[in-house]
């Protein structure tokens, strides 16, 4: 059975299961395993994330090679 198969599969049995604790657990299994997952988010949180998009379309960032150079350089100083 394939992918798609058992997710076919799996709706169609889940549609005839009528025990709500039953149906409960598959829910928090499925939560579990979602990968679209939401976070919480606070509006202070969601206000930096805007900026930081903002501040990396514009180039603002270093990569990871400038951002090692800059640790050495600042540790080399301390």
């Amino acid at each position: 059975m394939n992918t798609v198969e058992l997710k076919k599969y799996l709706v169609s049995t889940i549609t005839e299961i009528h025990d709500e604790a039953f149906l409960e657990a598959i829910k928090t299994i499925l939560d579990s395993k979602s990968q679209c997952q939401l976070l919480p988010l606070t509006e202070d949180q969601r206000l930096e994330i805007m900026e930081s998009k903002k501040q990396i379309e514009q180039g603002l960032f270093l990569g990871k090679a400038e951002m090692d150079q800059e640790f050495e350089k600042w540790v080399s100083e301390k």
